[in-house]
């Protein structure tokens, strides 16, 4: 619907505000808060509803509904001298005072690509893998330069979130010296993944090179090097290295392609890939800031898998450390994961966020299949390994847990949840009873980028198991100073160990350090 007011329009479908016809920028809670008070706009709307509607009943401050409501009434050149659009009704409520014309959107298809502009398939991220090119000696017809792109093809097409260009069309390319240029023209991809194969004697070189045939950088590169009789070790350690590579850095592309448009030019995807940039901050605003986002992105499109297990992971989030009432961030957690699989039952990060979703629960035993799916629907989702991993250290299973975060670490060395997966390979140390280890691994999980106060209680009890007083203390400072509210029951919560004497040990040394 189109609300017209005044010199504004306000579009559902678009979830646009124009004045005289020109987008006005806002955010996606001022959009949210005014489309509520028009859509209600025949009786007061009290804070209360304002809350449910636009924080989803989130615990929310007086000073930030006023400063949303602030901020509403500047994008309509409204304030709260005048109160001409919104009035507040003191103690109560607001309500929507200008009269409202409405009628109904007119429907729009899928932006098309111009040139020079956007690929047309709305924003989803597209990819081309081109033939590799061979120099040096060799047989012209050296099979690695086809099999290897061939096998990269089929693996990255596991990837839903990304569309992938079938062979028959990008091994066109095959021999030709193509400018991204006139990949990106040809074929009407955003990415394109190339490589060179080098032979010298019997060693071989294979350089990989992801770049963004929109602004012809380089998003992501690497350099294998073996014998050529280990060509099929190789072909399987490229395979697996390609996929992890694109799992994180074209996501992380398309966070900051987002981060230079206008809010209001957001589509669905661009909201989606902004929203995963924020949540792996690992911070209260942040992941609010997320939120918004993967709920923008479903309004947008409610078909949107993947921006429900967006959803899910901030969910899990607020519950896990804390931000929001533990009881409705658990259910939102599981429910958000269930929309996604309702949609894409074949997402990995549907399955993954389900898994997690049991651990609010402290059903680990139930997680294990949720994640073991996320593994088997894509065998280099290196979070699904952390993850699994992760419920594995606390039933006790410390060998099992070692060998799942060795092959995260190995899968996506840059993670943003590498603080977790050190932080885990210091609990499986723990159940081992091996002090020294658990607190060299804490040490480096608590110091990892994102590590969050519950990571250096982990460091202060490993520290404290292994004697070492001073970084013991030091760390259950930090953790204090961070997020004061954290207690012993916190961190049993988020850890719910299973082995008792594990959990006797911890318990304790959180005991002596004052939690």
């Amino acid at each position: 619907m189109i609300h017209g007011f005044q010199d504004f329009e306000l579009d559902t479908e678009r979830v646009e505000l124009r004045k005289s016809g020109v987008a006005v920028a806002v955010e996606p809670q001022v959009f949210a808060l005014l489309r509520f008070l028009i859509e209600h706009r025949d009786r007061m709307v009290t804070k209360d509803e304002l809350v449910a509607a636009v924080w989803n009943g989130r615990i929310v401050s007086d000073s930030a509904i006023a400063s949303r409501v602030k901020s509403a009434r500047q994008a309509i050149c409204d304030d709260g001298r005048t109160q001409a659009v919104i009035r507040t009704v003191h103690g109560l409520g607001f309500s929507f005072v200008a009269d409202v014309a409405t009628r109904a959107s007119v429907s729009i298809s899928a932006p098309r690509e111009m040139a020079g502009d956007e690929p047309r398939r709305t924003a989803r991220p597209s990819i081309a893998v081109l033939p590799f090119r061979l120099i040096g000696a060799g047989e012209p017809g050296f099979p690695i330069t086809e099999a290897l792109p061939h096998d990269l093809i089929t693996e990255l097409s596991r990837l839903h979130w990304l569309f992938v260009i079938a062979r028959g069309s990008s091994f066109l390319f095959r021999g030709a010296d193509a400018t991204l240029e006139e990949v990106r023209s040809r074929l009407n991809v955003r990415y394109c993944l190339t490589g060179l194969v080098e032979m010298s004697g019997k060693t071989m070189s294979i350089s990989v090179e992801l770049s963004d045939t929109q602004d012809r950088g380089v998003v992501w590169s690497e350099r294998f090097r073996a014998d050529v009789s280990a060509v099929h070790e190789i072909r399987d350690q490229i395979v697996n290295a390609v996929t992890s590579a694109v799992e994180v850095r074209i996501p992380f592309n398309e966070a900051q392609r987002a981060l230079l448009r206008s809010p209001e030019n957001l589509d669905a995807w661009s909201a989606y890939h902004l929203g995963l940039h924020h949540m792996y901050q690992f911070n209260k605003a942040d992941n609010d800031a997320a939120t918004g986002l993967f709920e923008r992105a479903v309004a947008m499109e409610p078909g949107f898998a993947r921006a429900y297990a967006g959803l899910s992971f901030t969910h899990f989030q607020s519950a896990f450390l804390g931000y929001a009432d533990n009881s409705d961030a658990t259910r939102l957690a599981q429910h958000c994961a269930s929309q996604c699989l309702e949609r894409d039952s074949l997402d990995p990060f549907g399955h993954f966020t389900m898994g997690r979703a049991h651990w609010l629960r402290s059903d680990l035993e139930a997680s294990l299949p949720w994640l073991e799916r996320a593994n088997t629907l894509n065998p280099n989702y290196a979070q699904a390994k952390y993850a699994r991993g992760w419920a594995e250290a606390l039933l006790g299973s410390a060998d099992a847990s070692q060998a799942n975060i060795a092959a995260a670490l190995a899968l996506s060395p840059l993670d943003p949840f590498v603080y977790g997966m050190l932080g885990v390979r210091a609990l499986s140390h723990l159940a081992l009873e091996d002090a020294a280890q658990a607190a060299d691994w804490a040490e480096r999980a608590a110091n990892a980028p994102g590590a969050h106060a519950l990571i250096e209680m982990i460091a202060a009890v490993a520290h404290g198991l292994n004697g070492n007083d001073v970084r013991s203390r030091a760390w259950a400072e930090s953790a204090r100073a961070r997020a004061g509210h954290l207690s012993k029951a916190d961190f049993l919560r988020a850890f719910p160990f299973r082995d008792l004497p594990t959990r006797a040990r911890v318990t304790g040394m959180l005991g002596r350090l004052g939690f």
